[in-house]
């Protein structure tokens, strides 16, 4: 499958409507970018039950705002609606390879057993920090 480029209006409907979606977040001017886009592309062709797709950061400034982008490339990968890898910086395509793979091999009942986890553990602090004690 080749890449995609996606909008910040078609960002959530892509992660919400795919098992599993990977985003590189680039600009024109990136020259790292420009290094990793052939590589991100030739890697998309292996996989096709894998969504490539990529935000370009300076038409999408306000999304790659939402999505805490401070360094570009940054590779993001969603499993299930659930985002499961993050990081700034070009790989080659072994490391990409090997993204991919550990994406498709996560447990992903173990997953979202940890987020709900970790959701419950949030609901219980107050606001300053604090935890609320158990009765």
């Amino acid at each position: 499958m080749a890449t995609v480029d996606i909008t910040g209006e078609q960002f959530a409907s892509t992660v919400e409507g795919n098992d599993i979606v990977l985003v590189d977040f680039w600009a024109e001017w990136c020259g790292p970018c420009k290094q990793f886009g052939p590589t991100y592309a030739a890697v998309s062709e292996k996989h096709p039950d894998v969504v490539f797709s990529k935000v370009d950061t300076e038409a999408e400034q306000q999304l790659a705002a939402e999505a805490g982008i401070t360094s570009i490339p940054t590779l993001m990968a969603f499993r299930e609606k659930v985002l499961v890898f993050s990081q700034p910086g070009a790989l080659n395509a072994q490391q990409l390879e090997q993204v991919v793979d550990a994406v498709k091999a996560l447990d992903m009942e173990e997953v979202h057993a940890h987020v709900a986890r970790s959701q419950a553990a949030a609901a219980t602090n107050t606001q300053d920090g604090t935890q609320i004690p158990e009765a």
